[in-house]
């Protein structure tokens, strides 16, 4: 299988950061963390979402967070200096991002929105992040991802 250079790689390469582009199989019935996980046999704490939020004050922002959490609204809101917050509608995305439900990258995206990453994330060796594409995910050191997403670390789910 031919892996194709995305965004995000492409983003971390000129960063001279280094990360491993892992292929899994899709199921366009269940785009969720929990089959990822399951598909590269590692745990769901290490797959990380990537959701795309709107603060009343701030406008975007994003939340990398555990694929097996929920992002906390009034954590998000507070964190990113807001008074509230909610999740953008689905249509929005591409327009947004440049990128689909299933695969969107903290990196890499149209324009560089403010992004939070759970605090958990400096927990492990290495973490999971979408590349770009469904179907293929960014193997990468937390703290050098966070530093090339310039993400602030926080508490963001319940």
């Amino acid at each position: 299988m031919k892996i194709t250079k995305t965004n995000a790689a492409r983003f971390l390469d000129n960063l001279k950061i280094p990360y491993e582009l892992i292929p899994y199989e899709v199921d366009e019935n269940d785009l969720g963390a929990e089959h990822i996980a399951n598909q590269l046999n590692e745990p769901i704490e290490q797959v990380f979402k990537t959701l795309v939020l709107r603060g009343d004050k701030t406008g975007i922002f994003v939340c990398v967070i555990p694929g097996n959490m929920e992002v906390d609204l009034k954590l998000a809101a507070k964190l990113s200096g807001n008074k509230n917050c909610d999740m953008i509608h689905l249509k929005e995305l591409q327009p947004l991002t440049g990128y689909i439900r299933g695969g969107c990258s903290p990196l890499g995206m149209k324009k560089k929105f403010p992004t939070f990453f759970h605090e958990t994330a400096v927990n492990f060796e290495f973490i999971y992040v979408s590349a770009g594409l469904r179907g293929l995910q960014l193997r990468v050191e937390p703290n050098a991802l966070i530093k090339a997403a310039q993400a602030t670390i926080g508490a963001i789910v319940r």
